[in-house]
């Protein structure tokens, strides 16, 4: 080997010595940190950009055609139902009424004179002065004079609604959003002409109003109708208005390869300050819990993560996902059995033999322990689990298990048919965690409810005072995990001078 060659591998050697050992020292560094379970509050919101816009808005149109004469209001103008806003040319109503009117005077007398005659052709019947034929003719007259009133009644029926037409009124109350006519425009009539007539007005009812926004599908399921929201104009950027979501739109949209739903927030508008079209920020709150007992979301790992972060821990998996297993069977008959005390109160006051839903049977209290006591242990059973019972708590449940329940079993002990039910929080899931326990770290299976991305609420699982552990992500640790691989195969081999030990 020349000198050369010799430093060359000198060099190698040392650098991957040098390498090896400072990955050790890292590895041998402690691969999570340890958080204390406090209390905090959880505050979750959704937001998105929308529109303003009227919950109801209104085309006005006129029935009657011809040339505009009067427009009596302007947008922004507050109208009533009823009210006068355009006035249509009436000439030709007007004369097609007066016809009609004219009309309707002939038929009433052309009806009266059929009648008289009528009247005179039965006297002549009667006496035979006439013939069967001309009496009938007589009829005949008379109900053709009754048929051409009914006739003329109707044409002036019609000729007096579209007279009255030609004043278009507004249909409910509201604001003049948008005017389309001016003084001297020629409209077509809205129900005689095949394309719809003309729109003469926009109005609409302003005292309730609503925003669209778009929200991503990934936030779409935390947002439900009834919600409260909360919405910024830019117009008065210090006064938040309140308000409900109505509804969540159930066809999506795509913008820039993004799926949204619409979703609809009715917000009273006081004082007429949210105009239609004006731009808000809409933060839909999902959840609020105040001073909720919570922990970090870096500790919480789901079942496939378990194996790799025991591993991180120095821990068996299998003996890890054994604990499991014994802690979520404690957890589901604490969750299934129900405690309750049989009977009532008796005539003289005193109450009856108290009994207690344990390992799925009414198991009789045992002499000396109280209801009170058992809720109490059930309670930090639910909270804590097994480790978080004192010594008299171990006592009073090893007498009820002498009392006829099963190793193992937990519910929960009422008195009197009452007792108090857990709330289950919005967005909650099965997590698993570390916790210290009596200097080791232990699997534990845990509840949580609300989630603001940080930290999560724990519903069931854990205690203050526990320590919870935040272990590096799967992703750090398969990426780690090939690292190393790659580092014994560079030192297995192929490098001159170096032995993998």
């Amino acid at each position: 080997m020349t000198t050369h060659a010799f430093w060359r591998s000198a060099l190698v050697a040392t650098c991957v010595l040098t390498l090896g050992t400072a990955c050790a020292e890292e590895e041998a560094a402690p691969m999570y940190q340890a958080v204390a379970v406090v209390r905090r509050d959880i505050v979750v919101s959704a937001s998105a950009a929308g529109q303003i816009e009227p919950v109801t808005t209104v085309e006005v149109k006129s029935k009657a055609s011809g040339e505009i004469r009067q427009v009596n209001v302007e947008t922004g103008d507050a109208v009533t139902a009823g009210q006068l806003l355009v006035k249509v040319d009436p000439r030709v109503p007007s004369n097609a009424l007066r016809q009609a009117e004219v009309d309707l005077d002939v038929a009433k007398a052309q009806l009266t004179n059929a009648e008289s005659q009528l009247r005179r052709s039965e006297e002549l019947h009667k006496t035979q002065s006439i013939t069967e034929t001309e009496w009938e003719q007589a009829a005949l007259s008379a109900a053709n004079a009754r048929a051409q009133l009914v006739r003329a009644e109707r044409s002036f029926e019609d000729a007096k609604i579209a007279f009255e037409d030609t004043d278009v009124r507004a249909p409910l109350s509201g604001i003049i959003i948008e005017k389309a006519v001016e003084v001297g425009t020629v409209i077509s009539s809205a129900t005689s002409n095949v394309s719809g007539g003309a729109v003469l007005l926009r109005m609409a009812n302003l005292d309730t109003v609503q925003v669209r926004s778009l929200v991503d599908e990934t936030d779409i399921g935390k947002i439900q109708p009834g919600m409260p929201v909360t919405i910024t104009v830019d117009a008065y950027p210090n006064r938040p208005f309140s308000g409900v979501v109505l509804k969540i739109e159930p066809q999506a949209t795509v913008q820039q390869n993004v799926t949204m739903f619409p979703v609809l927030a009715r917000i009273q508008n006081d004082g007429l300050l949210l105009k239609p079209g004006m731009n808000a920020e809409v933060e839909v709150h999902v959840g609020n819990q105040q001073n909720v007992i919570a922990i970090p979301n870096a500790a919480l790992r789901t079942d496939r993560d378990v194996a790799s972060a025991a591993m991180v821990l120095g821990l068996e998996p299998e003996v890890v996902q054994q604990q499991l297993a014994e802690a979520r069977r404690v957890q589901a008959e604490t969750q299934g059995g129900e405690a309750r005390m049989a009977g009532a109160v008796r005539d003289s006051g005193a109450p009856a033999a108290a009994t207690v839903s344990f390992g799925g049977r009414d198991v009789p209290l045992p002499e000396g322990v109280s209801a009170a006591q058992v809720t109490a242990i059930f309670a930090k059973m639910r909270d804590g689990g097994p480790q978080s019972l004192s010594a008299e708590d171990r006592a009073i449940m090893s007498r009820l298990r002498g009392s006829g329940g099963r190793e193992g079993g937990f519910g929960g002990a009422r008195q009197g048919g009452g007792g108090q039910r857990a709330n289950n929080s919005l967005l909650g899931g099965n997590y698993v965690v570390f916790v210290m326990r009596d200097g080791q770290p232990s699997a534990v299976p845990i509840r949580t409810g609300l989630t603001d991305l940080d930290y999560s609420e724990v519903v069931s699982g854990l205690a203050l005072g526990d320590t919870v552990l935040m272990l590096p992500s799967a992703s750090l640790l398969a990426s780690q995990a090939e690292f190393a691989q790659r580092m014994g195969r560079m030192t297995g081999g192929g490098l001159p001078g170096v032995q993998r030990r």
